[in-house]
């Protein structure tokens, strides 16, 4: 692991711990060099991650503090998290209309018509991530290949829609050769597949996608549930 790497994850678990409350000041630059016996640029790379992220924010003349609302959520980070919009780019490989098949009317509790769209995701002009997803027509009727290459998140939010969370599963794929040549990489390569349903705050499912991504990773912060170790140990 490289140091500013470490750095970053270290600060990030004196954060959880609360070492470093939310709404609490950072040590300056030159303070963390000397803890951790660095140059000020391999901290300055470390805290990068972490603004990225929004673990933290910078107050001109104050200082580096934490965001208030960082334990808010269990997701920390992921690799794709920590890329500003503007350096992600999304290639368009299909948007069609379709019936309602039998998964996707349980997916989303109703028997209408689908949106169906791949894109590739770009990172720094490598291609990364896979996306395959369906959204119902009812909500998004205007949607097009405009908003596919763009935020589609920021597009619902656009329609009048409340994002209230999403419900992920992740598991080890081996990228397929259809996958591969739209990756541009080895078939058979190890890759990560998520599953995400986006839910609404009124309930309803909005979006159901498959992924598959190159090189990722993730970080959670998990609060120990007593029941559930209670529960295995039966």
């Amino acid at each position: 692991m490289k140091k500013r790497e470490f750095i970053a994850d270290d600060l990030l678990s004196k954060i959880y711990q609360n070492k470093y409350p939310p709404g609490g000041k950072l040590p300056t630059e030159r303070e963390l060099a000397d803890q951790y016996g660095v140059s000020r640029y391999t901290i300055r790379e470390a805290l990068k991650k972490l603004l990225n992220i929004g673990s933290i924010h910078v107050v001109q003349g104050s200082g580096i503090f934490v965001t208030d609302t960082i334990t808010q959520s269990p997701l920390i980070s992921n690799s794709l998290q920590e890329k500003k919009f503007k350096d992600i780019e999304s290639k368009v490989v299909y948007l069609k209309r379709e019936k309602a098949s039998a998964s996707s009317q349980r997916i989303f509790d109703s028997q209408s018509d689908v949106w169906s769209f791949k894109r590739v995701r770009l990172v720094d002009y490598q291609k990364v991530q896979i996306e395959t997803s369906l959204v119902p027509v009812e909500l998004f009727p205007d949607l097009d290949e405009g908003v596919i290459a763009q935020s589609v998140h920021e597009y619902v939010q656009k329609c009048g829609y409340d994002i209230s969370h999403f419900i992920t599963s992740y598991s080890a794929v081996n990228v397929s050769k259809e996958d591969a040549d739209l990756l541009n990489c080895k078939k058979g390569l190890a890759a990560m597949k998520i599953v995400n349903r986006g839910i609404l705050k009124d309930g309803q499912v909005f979006e159901y996608s498959e992924l598959i991504n190159l090189d990722y990773s993730v970080s959670y912060f998990t609060p120990f549930n007593t029941n559930k170790h209670q529960f295995r140990k039966n």
